[in-house]
């Protein structure tokens, strides 16, 4: 078994890649990395040594609201794709935003038996006006609960309000930015 790395603190400062890179991995169903392409080790920091075997949620940033992550989780382990906006942290504690295309992979008898996610360079003016406001509102929602689960729950609670408010599905809204 790999030994979990340490997360690092992050550092404020950003990191690109190109628009015609692709970052791809893949994982387990626990979400334990199988797969990594040289994008995603190149803007990630680390060596495939390092991150094959380690969760995914390595790369996590402390910015990344865990409700967000909830509803990814449900969409895929239901055998469902999703897209997502997502700040990750390189393994120096640099950010790079993403915008993510995750799906389930699935055997021949059509189990599903882990994930495939292709991230693409994210729209910056999207990210600024839209998603980096959206993200901090849900990250006060989840902080001003005693109780993490219970913050999570509650900021899930307002993103299904909004959406329903707006007439709108996640999709619907995450492909209309």
């Amino acid at each position: 078994m790999t030994e979990t790395l340490k997360k690092p603190t992050p550092t404020g400062k950003e990191r690109h890649f190109a628009a015609d890179e692709l970052i791809v991995s893949k994982t387990d169903l626990k979400g334990r990395v199988t797969y990594a392409n040289d994008v995603f080790l190149k803007i990630a920091g680390y060596r495939e040594s390092e991150i094959l075997g380690q969760p995914h949620s390595l790369i996590r940033h402390p910015d990344m609201p865990r409700c967000v992550f909830k509803l990814l989780w449900d969409e895929i382990s239901a055998g469902r794709e999703i897209f997502a906006y997502v700040i990750n942290m390189a393994k120096n504690g640099d950010h790079y935003w993403v915008y993510a295309h995750v799906t389930p992979s699935f055997d021949q008898k059509g189990a599903i038996i882990g994930y495939h996610s292709s991230r693409r360079v994210v729209d910056p003016r999207v990210v600024n006006d839209v998603i980096k406001p959206l993200y901090a509102q849900l990250r006060k929602i989840e902080e001003s609960h005693a109780n993490r689960k219970d913050g999570m729950n509650a900021a899930m609670e307002a993103v299904v309000a909004k959406l329903q408010s707006a007439g709108v599905s996640y999709d619907q809204f995450v492909q209309s930015l």
